[in-house]
C-alpha cells in the first residue's frame, strides 16, 4: 500500500470544533470526517482500526460460543411498545412514521427486536442456552454530541444477548462475556477496568462497565487501592460507619434558625458539625413526592434513589412542592411532620440519634431528633455518594478515585422482556416458562477514540499494535533515487509477504513532512529507509510508543525485523 495514492488528508492544525484529543487527532490524521452533528464518515485508516476492533471482538465472541447474526436498523414501534418502552425511553429514539403510517425507530440498541426473533423460534429447554450478537450501526439522537467518536448520534456497536432456561444458565453465560470482554481490551492493548454499574434504561438486576482508564475519561470510577473492587459512582458504595447513639435523646424542640438555609451555615449557627446534621432532600418521582434523608456531610446519590423507587422519571421537587409539603420555603425542610408519600434514609442514619433537622417551619430547625422516634421512616439503606478515602466495602481500604471511558457494558436482564412480550420455553416438567436473558454491548466505534485518549503524545496518536490501521510505516527519504525506491518496495514486498500491514510513504515529500505524518497516523513501527542508510546496508528503526531508535540489517532482514516486531509488542503487553 502506498501512501502516494492513499486517502488519508492530514490537517496541520486542531479543526476548531474538536475539543477532546481523539476528536482533533483523529480529524487530523485523515481518519474521519464530519457529515453532520454527531454523525461521521470512516475514512480509509479509520475504516482500518475500526474494522481491526471488530475482527478483535468476533474472534473472542466466536469463542465464546455466541453466534453472528445480523438485526434490521429500522425497528417497528409495535415491538418497543410491547416491551413498554416506547414512551419511556426518550427523545434519544429516533421515531418517525412511514408511507402507511405505521411508527418506527433507529435502533439505538436491540432488544425488542431479539426478544421478538427468539420468541418465534425457541419453544424447548432443549434449545437453550443460546447467544447471539451482531456488529451494527446504532443511532440514538443526542440533544448535544460532542467530542467526535466518543459521544456521537450514529455508532458501531457490537450487542450480544444471552437466552437460558435458569438462572445457574444464565450466570454461566453472563461471566462467559465478562471473560470474553477481559480478552477483548486485554488483546487490544488498553489498560481498563471492570466496575460494577448501574443498568441504566435498558433495565436489568446486575451489570458491570468495562472502562478504559484516561484523565479525560468522562466517568469517575471508584476504586479499591487493595483488592479488585471498583464501581461506578452511580453503584459504588462505601463501609457504613454507623456510630450508636446515646441511650436516652430528649424531645425535640424548635430553635429559630433565622436566614439559615444552608448545612454549612446551620452548622456555624448552631455550633455543631455538619455530620450533626440530616438533610432532607424532596422529589417527585412518578408523580409521588419522596423525601431521601443524608447526613449533612454527604451527598445523595440521585441513581440510587431512583433505583429504590423503581421510578421511570425523578425530578427536585419545586418550590412550590416544598412549601406544598412542609409548609415553609425551601431550605428548611426535615423528616417530622413531613406531608410526603414516602421517606428513605442513608444506612448511616440508622443507630444514632439526638440529630439537628429542619422544622418545616421557616427560620426554624429541629434539635434532639431521634428518626426512630419522631420520623416515619420507609426504609434505611445505601443512599449517599461515596467520596474519595471512604473504605473499600469488600477489603476496608480506602477508594480512590480515577477517570474512565465506558467502551462495554454486561447486563443481566432476567426476564423484564422475555415476561413483556412472550418469550417462553416448555421445561423439563413441561410448565411454560420466561426465558432468562443477558444483555453485552461493546461499543465498537468508540473503542477506537478510547484508546487514542489513552494513547497520545504531543507528535500525535500511539496505536497500539493489534489496533493500528498499518503496523508498520515505511519512509523513504530519497524518492527519486530509484536504487532506494527499489529496495523499498522490496521491504514492503517482503514485510506484505510475512502478514505484515505495511503503508509505504512514496510521495515526494521532504523527510520532516513525512516524520511527521508518521508520528501523527500513529504507526506501532517505523522503518526508515534513505540513501546513507542504503549505502551501509541498514534501515533505521523507531518504535512510535517509546521513540527508541534503532537500525536492522538489510542482509537477513526479515529474521531481523520479526525479532524486533516481538521486541515492540511485548513493550506494549508490559505497559498494561
Amino acid at each position: 500500500m502506498r501512501l502516494s495514492t492513499y486517502y488519508a488528508p492530514t490537517l496541520k492544525e486542531d479543526p476548531a470544533d474538536a475539543e477532546v484529543v481523539s476528536h482533533k487527532l483523529l480529524l487530523r490524521a485523515g481518519m474521519i470526517r464530519k457529515l453532520t452533528a454527531g454523525v461521521y464518515t470512516y475514512l480509509p485508516l479509520g475504516l482500518r482500526a475500526l474494522n481491526n476492533v471488530a475482527a478483535v471482538v468476533r474472534e473472542e465472541m466466536n469463542r465464546a460460543g455466541a453466534l453472528e447474526v445480523l438485526m434490521p436498523a429500522v425497528q417497528p414501534g409495535d415491538l418497543w411498545k410491547e416491551s413498554g418502552r416506547w414512551d419511556v425511553y426518550g427523545k434519544e429514539l429516533l421515531r418517525f412514521i412511514d408511507r402507511h403510517d405505521r411508527e418506527s425507530c433507529l435502533g439505538p440498541t436491540h432488544e425488542e427486536v431479539v426478544t421478538d426473533l427468539v420468541r418465534h423460534e425457541i419453544r424447548s429447554y432443549r434449545q437453550l442456552p443460546l447467544n447471539l450478537y451482531q456488529i451494527q450501526t446504532k443511532f440514538r439522537d443526542e440533544i448535544r454530541p460532542r467530542f467526535g467518536l466518543m459521544r456521537g448520534r450514529e455508532f458501531i456497536m457490537k450487542d450480544a444477548y444471552s437466552f437460558d432456561k435458569d438462572d445457574a444458565g444464565a450466570d454461566t453465560s453472563y461471566f462467559a462475556m465478562y471473560d470474553a470482554y477481559a480478552r477483548i481490551f486485554t488483546r487490544l492493548g488498553l489498560t481498563f477496568r471492570a466496575v460494577e454499574a448501574d443498568s441504566g434504561p435498558i433495565g436489568g438486576s446486575f451489570s458491570h462497565e468495562f472502562m478504559v482508564l484516561a484523565a479525560t475519561g468522562e466517568d469517575t470510577i471508584a476504586a479499591c487501592s487493595a483488592c479488585e473492587y471498583g464501581a461506578n459512582l452511580e453503584k459504588a458504595e462505601a463501609v457504613c460507619h454507623v456510630t450508636e447513639g446515646a441511650s436516652f435523646c430528649p424531645p425535640a424542640e424548635s430553635v429559630p434558625t433565622p436566614g439559615v438555609h444552608t448545612v454549612e451555615q446551620v452548622a456555624e449557627f448552631l455550633g455543631v458539625s455538619a455530620d450533626r446534621i440530616v438533610k432532607t432532600l424532596l422529589y417527585v418521582a412518578d408523580g409521588r413526592v419522596v423525601a431521601a434523608l443524608v447526613r449533612g456531610d454527604r451527598e445523595l446519590n440521585e441513581v440510587k434513589l431512583k433505583n429504590v423507587l423503581g421510578a421511570t422519571e425523578m425530578e427536585l421537587a419545586s418550590p412550590e412542592v416544598v412549601t406544598r409539603v412542609t409548609g415553609a420555603p425551601v431550605g428548611f425542610a426535615g423528616p417530622v411532620g413531613l406531608s410526603v408519600d414516602l421517606i428513605y434514609a442513608d444506612k448511616e442514619l440508622a443507630g444514632r440519634s439526638d440529630w439537628i433537622v429542619g422544622a418545616n417551619a421557616a427560620d426554624a430547625h429541629l434539635r434532639h431528633v431521634d428518626l426512630a422516634r419522631d420520623a416515619t421512616i420507609e426504609c434505611f439503606l445505601d443512599l449517599r455518594q461515596v467520596a474519595p478515602g471512604d473504605l473499600c466495602p469488600k477489603c476496608g481500604q480506602p477508594l480512590v478515585f480515577t477517570k474512565g471511558i465506558e467502551v462495554g457494558h454486561v447486563f443481566k436482564l432476567g426476564t423484564k422482556y422475555s415476561k413483556t412480550m412472550g418469550a417462553m420455553f416448555l421445561d423439563e416438567e413441561g410448565k411454560e416458562r420466561p426465558i432468562i436473558m443477558g444483555c453485552y454491548g461493546i461499543g465498537v466505534s468508540r473503542v477506537v477514540a478510547a484508546c487514542l485518549e489513552q494513547n497520545h503524545d504531543e507528535h500525535g496518536i500511539v496505536f497500539p499494535p493489534p489496533m493500528a490501521p498499518f503496523e508498520v510505516a515505511l519512509l523513504t527519504l530519497s524518492p527519486k533515487d530509484e536504487a532506494a525506491m527499489a529496495k523499498a518496495r522490496e521491504l514492503h514486498d517482503a514485510l506484505t509477504g510475512m502478514g505484515v500491514e505495511v503503508l509505504l510513504d512514496d510521495r515526494d515529500e521532504r523527510p520532516g513532512v513525512k516524520f511527521k505524518d508518521a508520528d501523527l497516523m500513529g504507526f506501532p513501527i517505523q522503518l526508515v529507509l534513505g540513501g546513507k542508510g542504503l549505502a551501509r546496508g541498514v534501515v533505521e528503526t523507531k518504535d512510535r510508543r517509546t521513540g527508541e531508535k534503532g537500525e536492522l540489517p538489510l542482509e537477513g532482514f526479515a529474521e531481523a525485523f520479526m525479532a524486533y516486531r516481538q521486541t515492540v509488542r511485548e513493550g506494549w503487553e508490559k505497559r498494561r
